[in-house]
């Protein structure tokens, strides 16, 4: 049996309204979770992307390219694994204010984690970690302790070590 791997999904697209919902019932019909998606504007003018990250074979992802390049508003989709990319995920921590003042600890911890504190006010602080997925669990894990109110996390931001060339694909279109 072949083995699941973990794979990003890169779609450059028009941002038309419903084509983030048609791309998610693609995975959707093939039983496929997604591990994340974000959606951001991509190096090219009016020209968006969309980065996914699943875990399934390469055969059904390929399956799924295909799929997803059938829509209209698609321009290219590409696969890579996770040794082709260079990738990270934001994370942002809030956190009771009298923890911060009270255990120094917590200074030591925000230090060692290569984070930072983006706001301070009486009641919380919220502090913001770029990382890997295991770092920023790390970190709140390390944080539960002392207070957390609230967590989130971005989905993966990635690039490909190697040229995607997606402007040469639209000059040809």
């Amino acid at each position: 049996m072949e083995k699941k791997n973990k794979y990003t999904v890169s779609i450059y697209a028009e941002n038309n309204i419903g084509l983030l919902n048609r791309i998610s019932s693609i995975f959707l019909k093939r039983h496929i979770s997604i591990d994340s998606v974000n959606s951001s504007p991509s190096e090219i003018n009016d020209i968006y992307r969309f980065v996914i990250v699943v875990t399934v074979h390469e055969l059904l992802i390929k399956k799924v390219i295909t799929q997803i390049e059938k829509q209209i508003e698609v321009i290219a989709a590409f696969y890579h694994t996770d040794q082709e990319t260079i990738f990270q995920e934001s994370a942002l921590y809030k956190v009771k204010s009298k923890s911060l003042f009270e255990e120094r600890h917590i200074q030591n911890i925000i230090k060692n984690s290569h984070a930072k504190i983006v706001t301070v006010s009486p009641e919380f602080f919220v502090i913001e970690k770029t990382g890997f997925r295991e770092e920023t669990e790390e970190l709140y894990n390390e944080l539960a302790p002392y207070g957390l109110l609230q967590f989130v996390r971005s989905g993966r931001i990635s690039v490909t070590k190697e040229p995607l060339k997606i402007s040469e694909i639209l000059k040809k279109n």
